[in-house]
Order: structure tokens, then sequence, then C-alpha cells
């Protein structure tokens, strides 16, 4: 390896201890910061991929959760950079870059800083150059798995320990499967163990320990244990009702679910649904949809959803021709049978952004299928409305080449200014917002969302708006780390909460309920024989529901870890919270009126072992306070009369 005082990669110079350091080409990422004197952190980024299409976002948060520095990049912003000062702490900052990121970042620090890099697993994290060494260190006893996966870049880890020597190998294999990854076992010992880590081929680079700290350095010197001290969050309950929370749901199989799991759905509580309409079968049996919409209406009391049409295989580019009038009318007819209760949405493409040649293409069979959908008022009678345009993510540009030419806000801009009067509401999925610290972006995105409607006089969006699909990933680029584990409770309570913020969302959907083939993003699995369990989200979405009101009400909340939301039905309140961080935090709450909480499960908390428990708190001169560990769920109820 060449041992020069700044190496590009994620090298290091072990002989040049006085020089400055960089980590370079980093997509997904933490880098955890210390330092003993006043210094400065200089974060510069170039173009990976369709870095014009997308936004991204860098947090600076010190040691004790505050954030300190935030810098929103714009799609505009292919190239550029940004300085943060640090302070001298004990406890260390973390520099975020959240995934997946359409830019490599640069990371540069002085001599005197201290920098551990805690990669994201499973996904890449960096782009290396072969050769390219870090240093992790294992403690006593612990039972450390040093793993990794091929991304068509770094194909083989080399680990080599530096007390004596004794080396492993890992090499990377291709796998048909995203979430396949290979693994070897460290050996245990008595006392504690540094590592070099050497990184085998040039490119896209995935490696990670599970058993001990997901933590490397550029120099051995650099492993000193992690420092976080206790957050502070203080919550003011303002009291106004500044609009309504969206109705939660998932997406519902395209089937009657079996026997076995239908406690399960009912467990779950969902309040919308997103459904597929396949053309080319309804065109050919009218009535096959039939059945499960009727069942999940009467059994789930699903009166409010959205239906994607498509082929099927979920085939999503469509065009107007006889099949799919068929199958329209066929869903029309259906829907006609269901009552008329309720909202139903129906969109004529799924993603049209990913999946149409062109913007023309899309707005040909938008303008061809509303024109059949109005022809008759029975229609809207029974409560049809016409979403559009159901775009693959809305700020930022899909999966695709080209995607600066796709953004689904752009689409939606147009297809309202020429098609405005046929459109009831603007619906998106949102995909790819890996990263629990910047689930935030659902907040700016349905606001986004709603600057681009419209607002009435009552300050409610013109067009409903309607996230009818999101998970952490898309398709199957799945990672067992997230979806399998209470990574996924985490973020999927952040979605909703900073969805559900400023009251302006109609319906937001978990997509899917249920594992399938190769995506198994469910919010339950079948673990064979048709036996059906609840995954870790789906314990969340319980807790969830069971204090989920149906209006917002305003809150201020000075923290940047913990996302809450008030909530109000007639003279209930609730407080619904989520430490995404492993920091301990320590809340207070003002502006509870009346009496306070009454003691008994007035706080309940949920954490890793999907049980949801009561949690003591304390009440003196009108504020609430208690304290939250670790990624942990809260929810605090009380009355207002």
């Amino acid at each position: 390896m060449n041992r020069l005082a700044l190496l590009i990669g994620l090298g290091l110079s072990l002989n040049a201890e006085a020089a400055p350091m960089a980590w370079d080409s980093i997509r997904d990422a933490s880098l955890y910061l210390r330092t003993d004197r006043p210094a400065t952190v200089t974060v510069s980024w170039v173009p990976a991929w369709q870095a014009d299409a997308n936004e991204e976002q860098l947090y600076l948060i010190d040691g004790q959760g505050r954030l300190t520095g935030e810098r929103q990049i714009k799609a505009n912003e292919s190239r550029g950079s940004q300085r943060w000062p640090l302070a001298p702490s004990a406890a260390s900052y973390r520099l975020e870059i959240p995934g997946y990121s359409f830019r490599r970042y640069r990371v540069e620090t002085d001599e005197h800083t201290a920098v551990l890099f805690a990669p994201v697993k499973l996904h890449f994290s960096a782009h290396t150059r072969d050769g390219d060494e870090l240093y992790f260190n294992v403690g006593a006893g612990e039972q450390a798995i040093l793993a990794g996966k091929y991304h068509d870049g770094v194909n083989a880890l080399h680990a080599e320990r530096v007390s004596d020597d004794k080396q492993l190998d890992l090499v990377l294999k291709p796998y048909r499967d995203y979430w396949q990854y290979d693994q070897v076992a460290l050996p245990v010992d008595t006392g504690e163990q540094v590592w070099r880590l050497t990184l085998r081929g040039s490119g896209k680079a995935a490696f990670w320990l599970d058993g001990t700290a997901n933590l490397f350095a550029q120099a051995p010197q650099s492993l000193t244990p992690l420092r976080q001290d206790d957050g502070q969050v203080h919550l003011t309950v303002r009291g106004d009702v500044i609009g309504r929370t969206p109705d939660l749901g998932a997406a519902l199989p395209y089937a009657l679910p079996p026997p076995e799991t239908a406690a399960l759905f009912e467990a779950l509580k969902p309040r919308a649904a997103t459904y597929y309409s396949f053309v080319d079968l309804s065109a050919k049996r009218p009535q096959y949809e039939d059945p499960f919409r009727r069942f999940y209406q009467e059994h789930l009391g699903i009166t409010h959803d959205i239906t994607l049409l498509a082929g099927t295989g979920r085939v999503a580019d469509l065009r107007a021709d006889t099949v799919s009038n068929a199958g329209l009318d066929a869903w029309l007819a259906g829907t006609r049978a269901l009552g008329g209760k309720g909202l139903h949405y129906i969109a004529f493409a799924d993603e049209p952004n990913l999946n149409y040649a062109s913007y023309a293409d899309y707005q040909a069979i938008f303008t061809h299928m509303a024109l059949q959908v109005r022809s008759d008022p029975a229609n809207y009678r029974a409560g049809v409305r016409i979403a559009m345009p159901a775009s693959s993510r809305l700020v930022n540009g899909p999966l695709a080449d080209n995607a600066r030419e796709r953004r689904g806000i752009d689409w939606a801009r147009r297809l309202l200014k020429e098609s405005g009067e046929q459109i009831d509401a603007l619906a998106w999925h949102e995909w790819m917002v890996r990263d629990l610290l910047a689930t935030r972006v659902y907040r700016d995105t349905v606001r986004r969302a709603a600057d681009l409607v419209g607002l009435d006089t009552q300050g409610r969006p013109r067009k409903a708006l309607l996230l009818d699909q999101t998970n952490i990933s898309s398709g199957p680029t799945l990672s067992p780390y997230e979806q399998e584990t209470h990574f996924a409770s985490l973020w999927w309570a952040s979605v909703a909460i900073n969805s559900a913020q400023d009251g302006l969302l109609d319906m937001l959907n978990w997509f899917q309920i249920d594992d399938e083939g190769n995506h198994r993003k469910g919010m339950l699995r079948d673990t064979g024989n048709e036996h059906y369990v609840l995954k870790p989200v789906g314990y969340a979405q319980q807790f969830i529901a069971r204090h989920w009101l149906k209006d917002v009400v305003r809150l201020d909340n000075d923290a940047f870890e913990v996302d809450v939301l008030a909530m109000a039905d007639g003279p209930r309140r609730s407080l619904l919270g989520v430490n995404k961080t492993p920091r301990r935090q320590q809340v207070s709450v003002l502006g509870i009126a009346g009496a306070c909480p009454t003691p008994r499960d007035a706080l309940m908390v949920f954490g890793a072992d999907n049980q949801s428990r009561p949690a003591p708190f304390q009440c003196l001169g009108g504020r609430v306070s208690f304290e939250l560990p670790g990624e942990t769920l809260f929810a605090l109820r009380w009355s207002a009369s």
C-alpha cells in the first residue's frame, strides 16, 4: 500500500501522524469526531450518480445530541463544501452522511481530531481502493463477527491481529438475493484485541462488525471508547389543533388473506390501504377483485384506499387499449358495488416517472382514463376519486437514468396545470431514506406537496395528499439489519411522526403488510406451514395505532434525535415519540392543561423486546418529566377536561 501523507480512498498515513486526515468517497456512514482543542471539520462532495436530480442533507450533532450543523444540499449543488467548527469535548460529535447518497463525500480533519468511522451494514458505505487499510477493536470476551457484501467492488477482506499477526480472510461472493452476505467469526480473547483490516479490490465497499462496536479508525490510537452523554428534550404543547392525522395503513394482498392471518391483520389496525388492480386479469374476470376488496372493507373497516392500475406482475406501463379500458371498467363496477362507503382513489399508473418512456406517454393515458372515470357520475357518488401521479419519490428523482427529467414533483406540476380539474389527490411513493436521522425529510416533502397543490381557506391542501407506499428501501434491495430488527420500528414511528407533524397528509401506507417472495419488507411473515407472526415493525405498528388520535396539536420540540407528535381527540390527548439513537434522553413536557396525567399507564414505552410497558414519570408545577432509554418509542396520555 502506498503510504503517503494523505491517501485517496479510506487509506491513511501511518508514518505522518501530524498530517491532516481525510476520509474520501463516503456514501452512507456516521463519523464520530473528538478533539481536545478548537478544531474544524470540512466536508466536500462531488457527484456519484444522478446527483443533479437529488437533494441531500448533512448533519453534525454534538456529544449531547444537539444539532450544531445542518447543510441542505440542493439538487443543483452537485459539487460543494461545508466547514464546521468543533469545540473541545470529551464526548464525540457525530457527523451524519445519510444514505442512499448520490454524491461522494470527503471529510477532512486536523491531526488532533480522533475520528471513528461507523459504516452502514450490508449496503455499501464508501468507494475504496485496493489495499486501503483500517483498524478496529474487539473487547475482552466479545464474539465479534467480521462481515462484508460484494457490490461489484471490494471482493475480499483481510484481517490481521496486531498483537500476534494472526490472519483471517473473507472472500465476498456475488449472490442472487441482495440481503445475502459473507461473514467470519473472530477469535474470542480474554483481553482487548486490535485488528488491521485490508480491503481487496476497488470500488463500492461494504464491511462491518457484529458482536462488538461497529467502529473503524485510520490509526490504532484513535480506537478510544465512544462517549455519548445524556440528551435533553424540551417539549411544549401549545394546545391548538392544526390539522388531522393521516390514516395509517399498508399495501394489502391481491387476494383474500389466509385465514391464519386474520387476527394479525386486525391487530395492526390499518385505517387505509393500497391495492393493485391487474387490468389484464380483471378484463377477463371482471369480478375477480371484488371478494378481497369487500373483505377488507367489512372485516378491517378499510374505507380509505388507493388502487394502482397495472398489469399482471405489476407491469406498470399500461396503454389506452381495450384491455386497460375493460380492466378499469371492472374496477369501477366493483367500487360502486362496495356501497358508497368512504373514498376510493384510483391512480392510472404505478410510478409513471420511473416506468413510462416519457411524460407525454403518461399524460396521454391519464387523460384517457380520467375521461372514462368522469363519464359516469355514479362513480363519484360511490366515492371514486382520481389520484396522480403515484410517482417514485416526489422531490427527488427516481432511481433511473436521466432522473432530473423525471422528478415526481415536476410531472405533478405539469399535470396539475394541464388537467387540474380532473385531479382529486396528489400521490407518491417514498423510498431510500435509510438513515434514522434523515427521516425529517418526510416532513419537508409533505410541506412541498402542500405548497404544490395550494391550501384552501381552512388551511387544508386543495388536493388530498397521499403517501401511499413507503419503506426503508425500494424493491428487493433489503437489509435484514433493517427489516427484521427494531430498526424498522424506530424508522416507521419516526416516518409517521414526521409525515403527520403539520396536519397536512391524508394517508400514509407501509409497503407492504406481509413478506412476498424476495420483497421481504412486510409487517408480518410466514415462518412456514402458513404460520404467521408479526415482525418488529408490526409490533411497533400496534403500539403506534393504540395511541394515534385523529387531530394534530401544535408542539414545540427542541430535540434533534427525538421525534414527537402531539395529538387530540375530544378531551383525549397524547404524545407519541421515538428516541432514534442509543443515547438516553431526559424529557420534560410543558403545556399539559388541567391535572397531572393519571399515574396508571399514563406513560408507556416500547423497546427492542417488542413489549409495551408503563414507565415512571414526575409531574410537578405543571411540568412532566421522565427518562427515555435509547432506541425507544413512548406514549404519554392525559385528558384535557
